[in-house]
């Protein structure tokens, strides 16, 4: 376990003076995809634990044929997706709150695909979702009912040329993703948000299912934010190259692997849960399930640009459920496979239950991590096979304990008292047990969080701010953050505590030398701000 204030605080004060180019990431001080009690989870009311019951009304409209000018389905409209529908000729289909999409189960690979240069926006609220779903009935509900929503852009990849086609599909200008010569990063292809998509992944070849929500070279531009993947057959999440950005990510009982990025994906994620059915894994003879896998491509090349995405508080519930005594599905595997030279970095995490934790695969991959190209680094892994943690390809002589160990990780035999309620599907409560391990040990001071932090003072909430003032201050500080203030306090530039105060705002601060110090301050609502001050 690490003391992190100082280092957050220095990220944070840091980006408040004008360093951050593009700010993504929240910074917080727990581990994981949730904040500890009172905090709510944010899965809060958008999300369905249990969406083989729900009794989703009849369609009202059924759509058949492509989307080739603007379109809106309005709110109170039910669809019934009949075919391979796609979202074309720069045509944007626009979704409103509490629309439902019922996938034709008789008609093979019924799916929602939006083409390079179109947009989808899709803009649900947490009380108005819109759903993705199957149009079987109550109890009859399957993996695999339908396929699901691919979206393609314009960004880069480290195929060959720039561009691919998504696999399973047959290659036309519908299925073709990436920018080629003239790749667009900034891309846009649209808006989810609010989103639930449930029993996809059609298999439109042998072994070839499409995932729950897979990208295509999607650039930074698209927001995603906010979306849940369930009893999908193949992978809830998977990103082809591109750029784009997501948050607020629910992998719930899939088949295959929770979060897979290749082809030089680069985005960022934070705040992403994954949860494992037992009974529910790939067939190991065709693929096993992880938590993470990652590839730079599938030989596994130098293409550039390489597969760096960054993700940061997750938590991944693996299918043995509090006990490794327990019978699971043969296709389970680890919490992470990196392979095929990837470059991938993880950080801030929760990886339990899983038969393996981590798996650095091959000699490219042990290569990155030894040179601080792939990272992974304040996560912690727990719940595993006695002695599997770590895993290397077999004779090989990198110390991957090592490494793990010097990244600052824990490992933890037991899952028992990290979270929680992690181990209820209808009911679960996936939030740091309060002054467990999770609640605390995050960090946001490795350089590649350089300019991607971001510059909102309230660490649990972006919407709320805290002035300080006078900045620089000779006498006293004043602190305002539109809440009761319960406690504050200063530290110096070691991260040695100077001072604590309860129920005041304003800190005489007469005795302190000259200097830089930080302020962390805790309202009466568990808002949570630190920030940089200059004492004259």
């Amino acid at each position: 376990m690490k003391k992190t204030i100082l280092k957050l605080a220095t990220i944070v004060a840091a980006t408040q003076f004008g360093l951050a180019q593009s700010p993504f990431f929240q910074p917080t001080t727990y581990r994981g995809a949730f904040a500890p009690a009172p905090t709510p989870m944010w899965t809060g009311t958008w999300c369905e634990w249990d969406p083989q019951n729900v009794n989703y009304p009849a369609p009202t409209m059924t759509v058949s044929s492509n989307i080739t000018t603007n379109t809106t389905w309005s709110t109170g409209q039910v669809i019934l997706l009949s075919g391979q529908i796609f979202v074309k000729n720069n045509a944007v289909l626009t979704i409103q709150p509490g629309v439902i999409v019922r996938g034709d189960k008789s008609v093979a690979g019924s799916g929602l695909f939006i083409t390079r240069g179109s947009k989808i926006i899709a803009q649900g609220t947490p009380n108005q979702p819109i759903i993705f779903t199957s149009d079987q009935a109550p109890g009859n509900r399957n993996i695999g009912d339908w396929g699901g929503i691919i979206i393609l852009g314009n960004a880069s990849t480290n195929d060959p040329g720039g561009q691919n086609y998504i696999e399973g599909l047959p290659n036309s200008p519908d299925t073709q993703y990436g920018g080629g010569s003239s790749p667009n990063d900034n891309d846009s292809s649209g808006i989810l948000k609010y989103v639930r998509i449930e029993f996809g992944g059609y298999a439109y070849q042998p072994n070839k299912e499409i995932n729950g929500l897979t990208f295509g070279a999607v650039g930074r531009k698209t927001v995603i934010d906010y979306v849940q993947v369930s009893f999908t057959n193949d992978d809830a999440f998977e990103w082809f190259g591109g750029t784009v950005n997501c948050k607020h990510l629910v992998s719930y009982r899939n088949l295959d692997d929770d979060f897979d990025s290749d082809n030089g994906y680069r985005g960022y994620v934070q705040f992403a849960l994954a949860v494992r059915d037992p009974n529910i894994a790939d067939n190991p003879s065709v693929s096993t399930s992880e938590g993470f896998e990652s590839d730079n491509d599938p030989t596994g090349s130098n293409n550039t640009p390489k597969t760096a995405g960054i993700f940061s508080n997750i938590t991944i519930i693996g299918p043995y459920r509090g006990s490794t005594s327990n019978t699971i599905a043969s296709g389970f595997r680890r919490g992470l496979r990196l392979r095929r030279n990837t470059e991938l970095k993880v950080f801030n995490s929760i990886f339990m239950d899983h038969p393996r934790g981590i798996f650095i695969d091959g000699t490219a991959c042990e290569n990155n991590a030894t040179n601080g190209l792939l990272k992974f680094k304040y996560n912690i892994i727990a719940g595993n096979q006695t002695g599997k943690v770590t895993e290397v390809t077999s004779g090989s002589s990198f110390n991957a304990p090592a490494w793990f160990g010097s990244n600052n990780n824990d490992s933890l035999v037991s899952t028992s008292g990290i979270l929680v309620n992690p181990y209820n599907f209808t009911n679960p409560d996936y939030r740091p047990v309060t002054s467990g391990i999770a609640a605390s040990g995050a960090d946001f001071n490795d350089p590649v969080f350089n300019n991607l932090v971001t510059s909102v003072n309230a660490i649990n909430n972006p919407n709320i701010t805290m002035n300080v003032y006078p900045n620089p201050a000779k006498n006293f500080i004043s602190v305002s953050t539109g809440n009761a203030i319960s406690t504050m306090t200063i530290l110096d530039i070691t991260g040695k505590i100077i001072m604590t105060e309860k129920n005041t705002n304003q800190l005489d601060i007469n005795q302190l030398n000259t200097g830089v110090y930080f302020i962390r301050v805790e309202t009466d609502n568990q808002q949570i701000f630190i920030s940089k001050f200059v004492k004259e």
